[in-house]
């Protein structure tokens, strides 16, 4: 990577983590694009030669900050994932992403807020850095070494992330209706279920 191109990648990961930082303080609603600029330093028009708008960056900001949380999953679990049944491993990395959440609220209501399928769907499909998982391809290889077809594949994902992000934030941010300790087997239980009706009948 020639010195130009290191430029271009620190202005891009200064704007990203300006406005990560104004997203989690003012929220998202209440920060403008001249918020984001002015703190970061860099010219308006400079801003639009990485993002499209406040949107796009939102949205390139939880396909980064998701992956970052995937990676840490994958990386704490090790080699010994190959060796987990398909719904094991779903469970471990769901299990590795909650305690992360946990321990990082702010991150959790970001991402809570503002994930939507189709969010999620671009991130499946699209790395926002050099560093990011491609969701799209661990996904894939979970389905293929699985050792049962599952019918719809895709909305299996997509309650599976509906239910963990919902429930994971009103249990986390405020006990509700129980701590996050105690939430967690009815949680996976219910994963598990999910999972079990999308396994195609031999």
């Amino acid at each position: 990577m020639g010195k130009v191109d290191v430029n271009k990648k620190q202005k891009e990961t200064s704007l990203l983590k300006t406005a990560f930082e104004a997203f989690t303080t003012k929220g998202f609603s209440k920060t403008s694009i001249s918020d984001i600029v002015n703190k970061a330093g860099v010219a308006k028009g400079t801003f639009y030669l990485y993002f499209k708008d406040k949107y796009d960056i939102r949205n390139k900001l939880i396909a980064h900050k998701s992956s970052q949380l995937f990676r840490i999953a994958l990386d704490e679990l090790g080699p010994e994932i190959k060796e987990m049944d398909y719904e094991e491993r779903v469970i471990r990395i769901i299990d590795k992403i909650v305690n992360q959440l946990n321990e990082n609220q702010s991150l959790l209501t970001f991402i809570s807020k503002n994930l939507s399928w189709g969010v999620f769907k671009s991130a499946l499909t699209a790395s926002s850095g050099d560093d990011d998982v491609d969701f799209s391809s661990v996904y894939r290889e979970m389905l293929d070494e699985a050792p049962c077809e599952f019918k719809d594949p895709e909305i299996m994902m997509f309650m599976i992330i509906e239910l963990v992000s919902s429930t994971c934030y009103s249990s986390i941010l405020y006990s509700e209706p129980c701590s996050i300790k105690e939430l967690k087997p009815y949680l996976y239980n219910t994963v598990k279920l999910i999972i079990a009706q999308h396994k195609k009948k031999k």
